[in-house]
Order: structure tokens, then C-alpha cells, then sequence
């Protein structure tokens, strides 16, 4: 046998080296995809231009309602602050973003600040996309432990340390009309709603709403609505003392089918009974409680300001405790300010950046406009928030805020969800037994679970 000569040739690049190198094209892509006028910021993040030192460069995903608080809030930080050259840039919600934000963060030139979903952070910060940030610097800004809720707070955390600073907590709560509660007989002596908590309690109520509306008692976003279809499923499996879907970062699958298939049998009681309709979209399901023709609504707390314009008599509080055996829980999330890792400690710009966060924390009242919940401890239990109406009446339940299971492929607006989802409207709708329907959910996170992350 010949005698075989070595040789020597490069290591093989890592997935992160491999994304680096197309990182420019990438990142141009998203440039061009960009929703606000931040053209030089964008300029500068892509192309590598010099930034001034007093810049600080701002990236996030929201429009509408949230869009406009978040700018307030950016002006409250500007006028207090005119030597910074604050630039702003808006981009698509979802996987578009978080694609944006990983690109631009691996070609070395990320925005200074960033919001993210607590949901997003476990797969993040394993990739090595987010600045550590230690006790001492928040301490500097006063962005101690002590000032923010807990849940959030614990979630912010990656391996024992902070990597980002929460900002809210938004959970799946219950809208109802007050006035077709009273008229059904759901009010107590003091106006608020009775107690509805327990499955038959829950389904009694709806069925009272439905006497008076003539329509339906409660409605939810069941159709072309696969996240609010998973937050649904997700309320009600973690109160049934169901455990994580997925473990080991998406690796694992764990799903207690038993609990899932008894979560999916409640939700296809809600459409077989006739209570909740089960082929309605998420505008929809909103039209049915603004024009009377349903008595509640689940629904995230971000579209308090929908029901808001229609100008009608609600009020809003935690989902029910369907299930009673378990801890209270209800699916949420959270929004939080990250400083995305920089090459260099004089483009992260430090104690540039957490001022700014200190900032956007201090204009917290601004952002509880919109829904979410204050993780800002001295705006939740401040005068101003507890008069700030509905959205006081659920702050309680950011205490029993479950987050989506950490994998890469979960989080907000994620595949995840879709899979979950789309499986949860199949048994909402009939289509699929309970069982069923736990199984699939279980065959596709197996699928999920056998894919390599794509960082």
C-alpha cells in the first residue's frame, strides 16, 4: 500500500464565519427593506462609514400605536439629551427583523441599542449576538434588580447573567363589554366582572354574553392566526401543570401530550358548544366584541387601543384560571432593550447606550398606553399607572407570564408557533381530534427538533 503524503489545507469555516462573509449582501437586502427615514444610520451600519462618537444608533419593529409611543418616548430622550445624535430605524416585525438584526450584528456593525422579545433572547445570546451586561454598569444608570419585575427580569438573563433590560410584559388576557355583562348578569355589586374562573364557569359566562348578543358569547382569532391559536394552547396547557414543549435549546422534544390533548379538548369545547366561533381571523374576532355581537374576547393586551377607538364600554382582566390544579399562567412575552455585541468597546459606546435605556425605562407611563405592562417597577406601582384605565385592571397577570419554549426556531412570530398553532385551529375547527392533534404537534417538533441552527 502507498504511503499516503499529508497535507495541509484550511480549517473548515464555522456557520458564524460562513454568515460573516455574506453578511454584505445581506445586509444591503435589509437596507432596502427598511420602514423608517433613517437612510444615514442605515448608511453607516452597512457600509462601515466612521460614526461620530456622540451617535447612538437605535433599531426596533414597531408601527402603529407602539410606533408612535416609542418615538414620544425617543423625544422625551433627545430633549434631554441634545448632544446625542439619535438615529432611529423601523423594520418589519418578525423573522425579518431578528434576520436584520443577526446579520448586521455578525458583519460587525450593529446598532448600538436594540428591542427584542424575551422569547428571542435564549437563541441570541447563544449565538454570542448580545453584549453581557454586568451588575455594576446597570447600577451606574440605577438599573438595579430591585426596580423591575421579577418574571421579566429572571428572563432577561442568559447562564446566571443579564443580557438585556426589560421593558414590558404583554400577556393573553380577557376583554369584555361591560355593558353586555351587566345585562347578562356577570357583574358583581361593584360593576367588575364575577368570577368566571373554572372551565364550566368560564363556558357559562360565554353562554349568558351569547342571550344577550344573539350571536356568540366570546370570540377569539381562530383562522390565519396561528400565534394567538399557540397563545391560547399555551395558556391553558401551562395551567394544567404541563412542562416546556422543547428542551436543550429546541433539541429535545418533552411535550406532555396527555395535558396538551386535555388543553386541546377545552378549546374544541369552547367552538362544539357554540360559544366562540371558529373561523374567525384577528380583526374579526375584535369586530365581533366592538360591534356587540360577542360579549368577551381573548386577545394580547396590545390591542387595547383597537377596542379603544371603537368607543365602546369594556374593561379588561387576567385570562380566567381555567384550570385550577397548577399555578396561575397565561402566555405573555416581553419587550426589552439589548445592546447587540459590538467589535469594539468604542462602537458599543456603553455608558452611551444605557443611558438611553435608562431613559426609555423612565418613560414607561408613555409605553403602558399601549397595552403592555410596566417592567419598570416605579411606573407599575406609581398613582399614574394605577389610574390608567383598563390597563391596570391585568397587571397581575405579568405574574403568571409564561414565555415560549427557548429554541431557535420559537419566540415571536416563529415556526414554532406556526406548527403549535396550526394545530391547535385544527382541533378549534373540528378538523382534528384532541389526540390527534397532540400527536401532530409532537411528530412536528420532532422535525423542528432535528434541523441544525441556522448560527
Amino acid at each position: 500500500m502507498r504511503d499516503r503524503i499529508p497535507t495541509l489545507s484550511p480549517p473548515t469555516p464555522s456557520r458564524r464565519h460562513v454568515l460573516r462573509g455574506g453578511v454584505a449582501l445581506g445586509a444591503a437586502g435589509a437596507a432596502a427593506l427598511a420602514v423608517g427615514g433613517c437612510g444615514s444610520t442605515l448608511a453607516q451600519g452597512f457600509t462601515g462609514g466612521a460614526p461620530s462618537p456622540s451617535r447612538l444608533n437605535f433599531w426596533n419593529p414597531f408601527t402603529g400605536g407602539d410606533g408612535e409611543r416609542m418615538l414620544a418616548m425617543q423625544d422625551v430622550y433627545r430633549a434631554a439629551h441634545r448632544s446625542t445624535e439619535l438615529k432611529s430605524a423601523t423594520f418589519l416585525w418578525g423573522n425579518p427583523y431578528y434576520t436584520k438584526l443577526t446579520l448586521a450584528t455578525l458583519g460587525d456593525r450593529p446598532p448600538q441599542v436594540a428591542v427584542i422579545h424575551l422569547s428571542k433572547l435564549p437563541t441570541l445570546a447563544e449565538a454570542g449576538l448580545l453584549t453581557e451586561l454586568r451588575a455594576e454598569d446597570l447600577a451606574r444608570h440605577g438599573l438595579t434588580e430591585d426596580k423591575f419585575d421579577a418574571r421579566p427580569w429572571r428572563k432577561s438573563r442568559f447562564d446566571g447573567a443579564p443580557h438585556a433590560v426589560p421593558l414590558d410584559t404583554h400577556p393573553f388576557v380577557l376583554f369584555f363589554r361591560t355593558d353586555i355583562a351587566k345585562k347578562a348578569g356577570l357583574l358583581d355589586g361593584q360593576g367588575q366582572l364575577a368570577d368566571v374562573d373554572g372551565p364550566d364557569a368560564f363556558i357559562d359566562a360565554l353562554r349568558a354574553a351569547k342571550e344577550v348578543t344573539g350571536a356568540w358569547g366570546g370570540s377569539v382569532a381562530s383562522v390565519k392566526e396561528a400565534s394567538m391559536q399557540f397563545r391560547l394552547f399555551w395558556s391553558l396547557y401551562r395551567q394544567l401543570g404541563g412542562g416546556d414543549l422543547v428542551a436543550e435549546q429546541g433539541k429535545r422534544v418533552v411535550i406532555d401530550t396527555a395535558a396538551a390533548a386535555e388543553a386541546l379538548s377545552y378549546i374544541r369545547r369552547l367552538s362544539q358548544e357554540k360559544v366562540i366561533p371558529a373561523n374567525t381571523d384577528g380583526k374579526g374576532a375584535i369586530t365581533l366584541l366592538t360591534t356587540g355581537k360577542a360579549g368577551f374576547l381573548m386577545d394580547g393586551v396590545w390591542q387595547v387601543l383597537a377596542v379603544q377607538s371603537a368607543k365602546v364600554t369594556f374593561d379588561m382582566r387576567p385570562l380566567p384560571r381555567i384550570f385550577k390544579d397548577a399555578p396561575y399562567a397565561c402566555a405573555a412575552d416581553s419587550h426589552a432593550l439589548v445592546l447587540p455585541k459590538a467589535p469594539t468597546a468604542s462602537a458599543q459606546r456603553l455608558d452611551l447606550s444605557l443611558g438611553f435605556v435608562a431613559s426609555m425605562l423612565h418613560s414607561s407611563k408613555l409605553w403602558s398606553q399601549g397595552g403592555h405592562v410596566p417592567a419598570w417597577l416605579p411606573t407599575q406601582r406609581s398613582r399614574a399607572y394605577k389610574e390608567l384605565v383598563p390597563q391596570s385592571h391585568y397587571a397581575t397577570a405579568a405574574d403568571g407570564a409564561v414565555y415560549d419554549p427557548a429554541a431557535w426556531y420559537g419566540g415571536a412570530g416563529s415556526t414554532l408557533q406556526n406548527v403549535v398553532g396550526d394545530a391547535v385551529t385544527s382541533v378549534f375547527t373540528g378538523d382534528t381530534s384532541p389526540t390527534a392533534g397532540a400527536a401532530r404537534m409532537r411528530r412536528e417538533l420532532r422535525d423542528l427538533a432535528s434541523r441544525p441552527a441556522p448560527v
